[in-house]
């Protein structure tokens, strides 16, 4: 005789860990807190607004040959800090580097202003351990194919997912990085160094001219407006680098090689090849294509303070390239 229905067991319900994202159970981490939510709002929508404010800036009281010196110096310094620090040293191990330039690599990458390092990277192992597929942090494909889909996909991809609430998990994504307490340090003082960021550029302009008038459009220039274009190119990679270029290396993902992007980027834009071999040094393999990133690591290696430099294998990358007839994407 069966038992009564209200006394029968009942299977247990199975909720997934993690919302159905494609993600291990362990992948995300904490939710962002309401001041970190504040202060990543600032830092993306100040400088934006900065650099909406070009124009009517310069009609207004001009630029001055100390405020583009000092905008190129801390763009480029910047922008090293996130391609040949935060993104090859840390996140891919293109190259070993001594324990000063390493914290100096860091430190730069954080006045980039784009997180702290250990976070950066956490994201940027997630989004290739996934890319282009569920999972992936900021996929361009994420909602579809056709026209309104890409272009929902390409706003989430170029800045959209940086305000997703649950972060990736640095536990799981990053735990060599947290292993290192001065690493880990510097990148706690991330505010601090995103402060020097701004300030500095203010201080020596000031210094330089001797008057307020200086040190603020050094802060607006090389400060603000430097910040917003540094953001708007390295979101790029992961947006227009992912739909439009060519693709002359196999990779499972779309990641595609963008030319006019290469010297903003310092080399970045050749990100093809870079998905098809991620830990490779260089980027640009292929005939006239610029890799600042990769001669600054060449420069380092030459002094003695890189060693362990993942250069391309011209085997390998044979290997890897497609049929002339399949190379358009």
């Amino acid at each position: 005789m069966s038992a009564p229905a209200s006394t029968r067991p009942t299977a247990p319900v199975l909720r997934p860990a993690v919302p159905d994202t494609g993600l291990p159970a362990n992948a995300l981490g904490k939710e962002k807190g309401a001041l970190e939510q504040v202060t990543l709002y600032v830092f993306v929508i100040v400088p934006f607004l900065a650099l909406a404010a070009v124009v009517p800036a310069v009609w207004g009281w001009g630029l001055s040959w100390l405020d583009v010196g000092l905008a190129v110096g801390f763009y480029s310094l910047t922008l090293l800090g996130i391609t040949v620090g935060y993104h090859r040293h840390f996140t891919h191990g293109s190259f070993k580097a001594a324990r000063p330039l390493r914290i100096a690599l860091a430190v730069v990458g954080c006045m980039a202003i784009q997180g702290p390092v250990v976070q950066w990277v956490a994201d940027h192992r997630r989004h290739h351990a996934f890319s282009d597929r569920e999972g992936d942090p900021h996929s361009p494909w994420r909602y579809g194919t056709d026209a309104r889909a890409l272009l929902k996909g390409m706003w989430h991809a170029h800045l959209g997912w940086l305000f997703d609430r649950r972060q990736t998990s640095a536990e799981r994504y990053a735990p060599d990085l947290l292993k290192d307490t001065g690493l880990r340090r510097t990148s706690r003082l991330f505010v601090v160094w995103a402060f020097l960021s701004l300030a500095l550029p203010a201080v020596i302009g000031g210094l330089v001219t001797a008057s307020w008038t200086g040190a603020w459009t050094a802060f607006f220039w090389a400060g603000l407006v430097r910040v917003a274009l540094l953001h708007h190119v390295t979101w790029s990679i992961n947006s227009v680098c992912h739909v439009v270029g060519n693709r002359p290396f196999v990779s499972r993902d779309r990641a595609t090689n963008f030319w006019p992007l290469a010297i903003l980027s310092a080399g970045e834009s050749w990100h093809n090849l870079h998905h098809a071999d991620p830990t490779c040094a260089r980027h640009g393999v292929l005939r006239g294509q610029i890799d600042i990133s990769a001669r600054v690591i060449w420069v380092f290696e030459k002094l003695g303070w890189a060693h362990g430099v993942k250069w391309p294998d011209p085997v390998r990358l044979a290997a890897k390239r497609r049929l002339p007839a399949t190379a358009a994407s």
